[in-house]
C-alpha cells in the first residue's frame, strides 16, 4: 500500500506537546503501512522531531463562541496541507491499544466513530475518522458560507459532519468494537464501578476519551465529574507513552 497520512491538530493550551508526542508513538507502534504524521498547530514547541509541523489553518469565528470543534473541518479544504490520499484524523486524547492498520483497509470513502450516545442517530465522533484529502471542499464551503444557519441546526462539528456525508451518501461508521467509548464501554456501571476497575474491551483498536476524563486522570481513577466514580486504569500507561 502506498503511504498514508495520518493527522492530529493542536489549538490553544488545553493539551501540552506530550499528548501529541505520545500519539506518535503509539501510531508508530501500532501501524505497520508507511506513514506521514502531520500535526496543525499554532505552537509546535515540545513536539519530537519525527512530527512534521504545520500551521494551523485559519478558520474566521466569532472568539466568544463555546468550543465546539469546528476548526476540524478545514481538514476538507481542496488543497489541505499539500497531502492526498488516504488520511486517518485522530483526536490527541484518544489511546491506541492494537493495530490500526484496518483503518486504512477498511472498505469505505468516508469512515468515522459511532457516537455512543446517540446511537440511533446518524451521527459519528469525529475522534477517528478517515476520508481523502480535497475529495469533499464542499463540506468547508458551506460551512463557511452558511455559518450562522448551521449554528442553529447542530450543536458541534461532527453532527454537521455526519449529516453533510450522509447527504452525500458516504457515511459510514467503525466497527464498534474498535472504537470504544472509555466512559461508556471501558468503564464499568454505577454500582459495579466501585468494585471493577475499567478495561479494554475485546477487540479494540483505539479507545475514545470524549468529554472526561482524559488519559492521564482515567488511570489515576479521577472521572473529572462529581457523579462519576471510577477506579484507577494504571494499564493505560501500557499504551499511552512515547
Amino acid at each position: 500500500m502506498d503511504r498514508v497520512n495520518v493527522i492530529c491538530m493542536k489549538w490553544g493550551d488545553k493539551f501540552p506537546p506530550e499528548y501529541v508526542n505520545r500519539l506518535y508513538a503509539m501510531v508508530e507502534r501500532n501501524l505497520s503501512i508507511p506513514f506521514r504524521f502531520v500535526c496543525f498547530t499554532e505552537n509546535g514547541e515540545g513536539v519530537r522531531e519525527e512530527v512534521e509541523i504545520q500551521p494551523l489553518p485559519e478558520l474566521d469565528l466569532p472568539s466568544h463562541l463555546p468550543e465546539r470543534g469546528w476548526r476540524k473541518l478545514t481538514v476538507f479544504a481542496k488543497d489541505f496541507g499539500a497531502l492526498e490520499g488516504k488520511t486517518l484524523f485522530l483526536d490527541l486524547d484518544v489511546v491506541i491499544v492494537s493495530s490500526i492498520d484496518d483503518f486504512f483497509t477498511h472498505p469505505g470513502e468516508f469512515l468515522i466513530a459511532r457516537d455512543h450516545l446517540r446511537k440511533n442517530r446518524l451521527e459519528g465522533n469525529s475522534s477517528v475518522f478517515r476520508f481523502e484529502v480535497g475529495k469533499y471542499p464542499q463540506i468547508l464551503d458551506y460551512f463557511i458560507q452558511n455559518f450562522d444557519q448551521v449554528r442553529q441546526e447542530v450543536r458541534h462539528e461532527q453532527a454537521y459532519l455526519s449529516r453533510e456525508m450522509h447527504k452525500l451518501g458516504k457515511l459510514e461508521f467503525w466497527p464498534d468494537e474498535w472504537v470504544p467509548s472509555f466512559k461508556y464501554k471501558c468503564a464499568p456501571g454505577w454500582v459495579q464501578s466501585w468494585f471493577k476497575a475499567p478495561s479494554i474491551p475485546q477487540g479494540s483498536k483505539i479507545i475514545l476519551f470524549h468529554g472526561l476524563p482524559n488519559p492521564p486522570e482515567a488511570a489515576l481513577g479521577i472521572s473529572g465529574k462529581w457523579y462519576r466514580h471510577i477506579k484507577p486504569s494504571p494499564w493505560i500507561y501500557n499504551y499511552w507513552r512515547e
